[in-house]
């Protein structure tokens, strides 16, 4: 077994783990990590914001660091926890998924696609108005590009885990087994 396939199999196991059970149970516990995970990608997409006004100055790296930590611990435990709760649907490899799961995971990937087609055109508007004409918005410091660049690589790759989350419908009640006679 090469290593991709030993990572792929050690990914599958820890999904499995009851620790995260609690976080996920509900479509309401569920739709509140989509939050939350959408709330780190805001901060991210804030931070490239942020510096392109303030960079470059000791204000604006300060600044940087407060919110990409802010943005890490409300990403991280949202995204390992959605990971769980959808049994991998965005992160696994399609062979190691059951063909409900391949379906819900083309339906996330067509939602998420509209949705960042939509993020793109709307990002790509508001750049170009404010680099309109000269003055101090026209002129973009490299870290306003280079967080506004790992804001879309961030969005684009965990939109298809968060509309995932979002859907995910509650699990069927278990029969009880006293209703049987």
């Amino acid at each position: 077994m090469n290593w991709g396939e030993r990572w792929h199999a050690h990914a599958a196991r820890s999904m499995e783990h009851p620790m995260f059970v609690p976080l996920y149970r509900t479509r309401a516990r569920r739709r509140l990590l989509v939050a939350v995970g959408a709330t780190g990608l805001l901060v991210i997409w804030a931070d490239a914001i942020v510096s392109w006004y303030i960079a470059p100055s000791d204000t604006a790296v300060t600044v940087n660091f407060v919110l990409l930590t802010i943005a890490l611990v409300c990403y991280l435990p949202s995204v390992t926890a959605l990971n769980a709760a959808t049994r991998g649907l965005a992160s696994l490899p399609e062979r190691r998924l059951d063909e409900r799961q391949i379906a819900e995971r083309l339906r996330a990937y067509t939602v998420a696609n509209t949705l960042m087609r939509l993020i793109l055109t709307v990002v790509t508007a508001l750049v170009l108005a404010a680099m309109w004409g000269d003055g101090p918005a026209a002129r973009v410091p490299g870290a306003a590009i280079a967080l506004g660049l790992i804001a879309v690589w961030l969005t684009h790759y965990v939109l298809p885990l968060l509309v995932a989350g979002w859907r995910l419908p509650d699990p069927p009640p278990d029969d009880d087994p006293g209703d049987e006679q």
